[in-house]
């Protein structure tokens, strides 16, 4: 378009010289036609001058044979500025001003030569282009340099926001990696608690250093995970019914530990196969689960989970939580990632959850509907395989 915008302007600035050029021509020619007819009629002549000049906007000077300006140069310029009132010892400076400024037309265009019947030279005319062709030949250059400074500011914006990015990814990544050990070292602390008290009970012992275990693992699980961000995943077929079923087993496990009491019921149907990457998937429901959870303000709450097929090749799995809801401004930032509501939030959770359904797994996740005080549904839609 910039490029459009250069020629089309370049072709008007070209039209308006032929233009200027042709109606220069024409007032040399009267003037020809004048000097050279033997019958010369100075009215005719007079009322040619009257039409043609007023439609001269661009600066001329008539002079003799050799170049030199005619006096008095009022009289023999257009569209130049003329001091009349000079004393007859300061003409010379005037005269000189003329003969550079005929120096610089004569460097644009060759002068019109004035000629009579027999080919004798009378005179010249010295033309150049007027104020606006010469600000039409500069607007392409204003335009490129407005242009580019355009280009260098959305250059310096763009560096700026994007190392602001990369900041927040990074920070937000180490957050996040906090907030995920976060989860299973507070259950192996609990755990070691009860072993403490329960170290003289050997069924106890041997119940908590399998759940102790199951934590490790999970440790394990969550270097997995982040690992595998930024690379394309290894997919297999899994059973999604039992993946869903495996993360809220863990997490009604661990909600206690946060100091409340939220029951999760599922509704799941079975045999349901997807394309996948099984610890990823794990990371999304937990995270969704997660942040259900930790909206719910009262020491108890629910969350329900319901999997079922649809006709149309996909699996639906919705999760929804009677929590404190979100608003609808809320609601459409939610997966950005840096945005939180948490006091302590860092914003990847669903970001992450959104980059690995859709990115990773050709899903969709969304908020189905979120109602301020009553709770919030989040739907996740993949793709089956047989």
């Amino acid at each position: 378009m910039m490029v459009s915008v250069l020629l089309y302007t370049q072709q008007l600035a070209n039209e308006l010289i032929q233009r200027e050029k042709r109606i220069v021509t024409f007032y040399a020619d009267i003037y020809k036609h004048y000097l050279s007819d033997v019958n010369k009629n100075a009215d005719d002549f007079l009322f040619l001058l009257d039409r043609i000049v007023p439609s001269i906007s661009f600066p001329v000077i008539f002079t003799d044979a050799n170049g030199n300006p005619n006096r008095p140069f009022s009289e023999y310029t257009l569209n130049i500025e003329i001091d009349t009132s000079l004393a007859p010892d300061r003409l010379k400076v005037q005269e000189q001003k003329l003969v550079d400024l005929l120096k610089t037309m004569g460097e644009t265009y060759p002068p019109i030569l004035i000629k009579d019947a027999d080919g004798m030279m009378l005179g010249k005319i010295y033309y150049t282009n007027s104020a606006l062709i010469r600000q039409m030949q500069l607007l392409p250059y204003i335009e490129i340099i407005i242009v580019s400074a355009f280009v260098l500011i959305g250059y310096i914006a763009f560096s700026y926001v994007r190392r602001t990015e990369e900041s927040n990814v990074w920070v937000g990544m180490a957050k996040e990696a906090a907030h995920q050990l976060g989860t299973p070292l507070s259950s192996l602390l609990g755990w070691l608690e009860i072993l403490r008290l329960n170290n003289d009970n050997p069924s106890s012992v041997q119940e908590t250093a399998k759940e102790m275990e199951n934590d490790l693992h999970r440790l394990n699980t969550i270097a997995n995970r982040f690992s595998k961000i930024g690379s394309e995943p290894t997919k297999r077929r899994e059973n999604i019914s039992e993946i869903v079923e495996k993360v809220c087993t863990y997490l009604e496990k661990r909600v206690p530990h946060l100091g409340k009491k939220v029951s999760i019921d599922r509704n799941l149907e079975d045999d349901i196969y997807v394309l996948a990457n099984g610890e990823l998937l794990e990371w999304v429901f937990e995270n969704v689960l997660k942040n259900g959870v930790e909206s719910i303000e009262a020491q108890t709450g629910l969350i329900t989970v319901n999997l079922s097929k649809l006709t149309k090749g996909k699996v639906i799995i919705t999760l929804k939580d009677n929590g404190k809801g979100m608003s609808g401004q809320v609601r459409r930032r939610i997966f950005e990632p840096g945005f939180t509501t948490k006091k302590r939030g860092w914003g990847l959770g669903l970001s992450l959850s959104k980059r690995i359904i859709e990115r990773y797994h050709d899903g969709r996740i969304f908020v189905k509907e979120s109602v301020i005080g009553k709770g919030t549904t989040f739907v996740i839609e993949l793709p089956v395989i047989a």
